[in-house]
């Protein structure tokens, strides 16, 4: 009998933190279904961008516009040294000038298309293109002129996907009208161009214009080729997001934007005039804007699960100190159906956001959790206060984590003091457990 009185004594002693330790691997166990929702949130979103593609294929991928660019052939001289024996090595490359001035206005018309529940934005972007070339600025190339092919000369305007202009293109060049062809391949700088052979002469000043129609998806860009380049860009797309290597002025409204770029050539890392044979990234220069849909919220969804177990903890550690200061026991199992539908808020998060929106959908989706877990632990403990207080404290780490998601710049800050001050919580409360 004594021996059963120690034994008994021991237990009574033992058994909170033994049920501790079980809630505890309960909670990691967790973590196994969390990944699960995890590669979900991962699907859909690659699904999306397959949606994308697929209309994009049919439309025209993302543009970006990078010249025009002027092309001349000429004769290389290479004098070769075998036996004794100079021999002069003819071989023909090529001179590329860019523009001294270049200003591109533009107007993108956007356009939603969905294919089942998800949305893609197109554009049709109406590009006014003009500019001057000052061909004095080759004399800096040190190229004898006589060896170079002036009526050989062609003129060069670059797109990521020639499928989405609309139109045959005509560009003016001094008092000429000359049709730009689609060519693919052309040249070291341009994978695909609309391309014209155009008649030039040595320490000539062109001007030059076009009007372009081009079909894309999601982004446009543009390079900025010109000595001074200038870009204007206005739309109905209230939702603008400006990227590149440069940032524009805007002004942005319900009824859409316009944003005004400017670049100069010294803030770019390529010359106005090079030979071939040398190599300059014209794209790192490149600026523009994304026509993104607001409404899609997998990144932030794939964000707030990595804050489950951090709910789970929390949600766990609450009920556990309910109960103890209520005097009840609840059993381990009870924790696993909780922790299941604390995985559960993540579906319900994912399933509506493609409806109706991150924002709308986490509202939905915490209020139904707490909901269910509410009712559930009602039925349990018999008793309102206790789980009214445990609902306060799932409001208060839904509404915490949400507020942490929108304050992404400050999440580490939010995640620290929020840490900081539930830790100090639970350690005021665990005093009043007899271990």
């Amino acid at each position: 009998m004594e021996i059963e009185s120690v034994a008994k004594t021991a237990w009574e002693k033992s058994k909170l933190l033994v049920k501790g330790l079980i809630i505890g691997a309960i909670a990691l166990l967790l973590l196994i279904p969390s990944y699960f929702v995890k590669d979900i949130i991962i699907e859909r979103e690659k699904r999306q961008e397959d949606v994308y593609k697929e209309v994009s294929s049919k439309w025209a991928s993302e543009q970006k516009v990078m010249g025009p660019v002027l092309t001349i052939p000429y004769t290389e001289e290479v004098v070769v040294k075998s036996n004794d024996k100079e021999t002069v090595q003819r071989n023909t490359k090529h001179l590329y000038l860019l523009p001294e001035v270049l200003d591109i206005n533009t107007t993108a018309v956007p356009e939603k298309r969905k294919r089942g529940i998800f949305q893609v934005t197109l554009y049709t972007a109406l590009m006014d293109v003009s500019g001057s070339f000052n061909l004095q600025q080759l004399e800096e190339l040190r190229v004898d002129p006589a060896l170079i092919h002036w009526n050989q000369a062609y003129v060069s305007i670059g797109l990521t996907d020639l499928a989405g202009v609309q139109n045959p293109p005509v560009l003016l060049w001094k008092d000429s009208s000359l049709e730009l062809k689609s060519v693919t391949k052309e040249g070291n700088y341009l994978a695909e161009a609309l391309v014209a052979p155009v008649v030039i002469n040595a320490k000539e000043k062109i001007k030059f214009s076009t009007r372009l129609e081009v079909n894309g998806s999601r982004n446009l860009q543009f390079v900025p080729v010109g000595n001074e380049t200038s870009v204007t860009m206005k739309s109905a797309w209230p939702n603008p997001s400006f990227t590149g290597a440069i940032l524009p002025k805007h002004t942005i409204n319900d009824s859409g934007f316009v944003a005004k770029w400017k670049s100069l050539a010294h803030t770019r890392t390529f010359p106005q005039a090079w030979v071939q044979g040398a190599h300059y990234k014209l794209d790192a220069a490149s600026f523009g804007v994304d026509l993104h849909i607001p409404v899609n919220g997998y990144q932030k969804t794939l964000r707030s699960i990595k804050y489950a177990l951090l709910c789970i903890v929390l949600t766990f550690a609450g009920f556990f100190l309910i109960e103890t200061n209520n005097k009840k026991s609840v059993h381990p199992f009870h924790y696993g159906l909780i922790g299941v539908a604390l995985i559960l808020f993540y579906t319900l998060l994912l399933s509506f956001t493609e409806y109706i929106g991150f924002n709308a959908a986490y509202l939905v989706a915490s209020v139904a959790v707490i909901g269910l877990i509410g009712w559930f632990v009602k039925g349990i403990l018999q008793l309102a206060k206790p789980t009214l207080l445990l609902g306060g404290i799932l409001v208060l780490i839904y509404s915490y984590v949400f507020t942490t998601l929108q304050l992404e710049d400050y999440s580490l800050i939010m995640g620290s003091i929020g840490l900081f001050i539930t830790l100090g919580i639970i350690m005021k409360f665990s005093k009043k457990i007899q271990w």
